[in-house]
């Protein structure tokens, strides 16, 4: 077989671009006196992950100029204190949007957290207003990973009109939006969307016949290249953290694709990492930007 040259859809560098868009905008507010945008965000205990990535939105709304403010509990918090905390916040009016970093401690429901959270100022987009006024195509806050899928699929101009995409996951906050905003009548959209998951019988014929491929099952390397054909598109939504030899942590990000053997039967495909994180975090940024000047809820 030939091989293509596929190009990767680099999310490192498109949200370099947008974070600058989005500092020159903020610039301008604050030119005008206007009120600069502020993300609050509630971390419970020590997950490494949750920690780096609370780490890393901080640090991008201080470079688009946000306020941001972190506050931290143990892991034994109670859900009674964790729901205060979210009250005041609800009516703090300083506070454009927060996000409450999951996953959680057993003990406490992630549901009823974001539930309780002023779909307002729901800037992670897991209030089921905001999932419901999704999926009938009414503005809201879009959850941050599908956005920025979107946004990648729509820099990039990736022709998705009458498509087939496969959605391989069902998560509440990956797979269910993807496949949503995949058919909607826009686009990125207009998709014929198959929704494939761990019980799926016919997995790998329907991977085969998808010119779109979005993989969010937290499986690696579950994608291979017998189940890709030639000139797909593929959006890796997978880190897992594996033990490596090789880096100086003593862990690599790993794809719920096998990069190696998949790239070059693809016309596109996103890497891990530099794909679809960064975008993730800098679709969370925008979010707190509409927010912040209440382009969505007034």
């Amino acid at each position: 077989m030939e091989e293509q040259q596929y190009q990767l859809l680099d999310g490192k560098a498109v949200s370099a671009q947008m974070k600058k868009e989005m500092a020159e905008e903020v610039a301008q507010i604050k030119a005008a006196g206007g009120k600069i945008p502020h993300l609050a965000a509630i971390l419970v205990g020590h997950d490494g992950g949750s920690e780096t990535y609370v780490a890393s939105k901080v640090k991008t709304c201080n470079e688009i100029g946000f306020k941001s403010t972190l506050i931290r509990y143990e892991d034994d918090v109670t859900e009674e204190e964790l729901l205060r905390k979210v009250d005041e916040l609800n009516n703090d009016a300083d506070v454009d949007g927060f996000i409450v970093q999951l996953p959680l401690p057993k003990h406490i429901s992630e549901q009823k957290i974001i539930e309780a959270i002023d779909y307002r100022k729901d800037v992670d987009g897991f209030h089921p207003i905001n999932v419901g006024r999704m999926s009938i195509g009414l503005p809201c806050f879009v959850s941050a990973t599908p956005a920025g899928i979107l946004e990648l699929l729509k820099r990039y101009e990736i022709p998705t009109r009458g498509k087939h995409c496969v959605v391989l996951g069902r998560s509440n906050i990956v797979g269910k939006p993807m496949a949503t905003l995949m058919m909607q009548k826009s686009y990125p959209g207009d998709c014929t969307v198959t929704v494939c998951h761990s019980r799926s019988e016919n997995l790998k014929e329907m991977c085969l016949s998808a010119d779109i491929i979005i993989v969010a099952l937290g499986v690696p390397e579950f994608l291979k290249a017998d189940m890709v054909k030639k000139g797909a598109v593929i959006v890796d939504v997978g880190t897992t953290r594996m033990p490596s030899s090789v880096t100086k942590s003593g862990f690599k990000l790993t794809g719920d694709v096998k990069f190696d053997e998949v790239a070059p039967k693809c016309s596109y495909i996103t890497p891990v990492p530099g794909g679809v994180g960064p975008m993730t975090i800098i679709s969370l940024m925008r979010n707190t930007l509409l927010a912040g000047k209440k382009a969505i809820y007034k």
